[in-house]
């Protein structure tokens, strides 16, 4: 039996994430989502180099915390929404490849914050994660949408 709040949460996400125009414009899109989890892809293209041409820690970065964000806001209510808050991101090597998948999970929700984990991975390689990273978010009263 599908839970209706879960759904209806699921769904406020997916429809977010469209509305999301910086990650959009980064190319991120969103690859899979439940309760307290998420995944992102991005289709690697030139733009996304450092001089090196590895993707850029920038691009890392921006595909972690929204992918934890995603995450996140599948536990909070219908006039709610999460922000980031604090997070700290290790690069652990060089990311290369034709794509980039990130992974984020719910570690602790509570009434106020939420603790998550996201791995980000490299081409075809999906058992040693390029950056993870560690996020607070905060769950705030969703803005007005006057």
């Amino acid at each position: 039996m599908v839970d209706m709040q879960s759904a209806d949460a699921l769904e406020r996400v997916r429809e977010q994430f469209k509305k999301a125009a910086f990650v959009a414009d980064v190319g991120i899109e969103l690859a899979g989502l439940g309760p307290g989890w998420a995944e992102t892809s991005l289709p690697v293209a030139a733009r996304h180099g450092q001089a090196e041409q590895f993707v850029h820690a920038g691009v890392q970065a921006t595909m972690a915390d929204h992918t934890a964000g995603a995450a996140a806001g599948t536990l909070v209510g219908a006039d709610e929404v999460v922000v980031t808050v604090e997070y700290k991101i290790n690069f652990l090597k060089p990311a290369r490849g034709d794509r980039l998948r990130c992974r984020a999970d719910v570690l602790r929700h509570g009434r106020t914050l939420s603790v998550v984990e996201a791995r980000v991975y490299a081409g075809q390689d999906e058992t040693k994660p390029v950056a993870a990273a560690m996020l607070t978010l905060a769950i705030i009263s969703a803005p007005s949408r006057g």
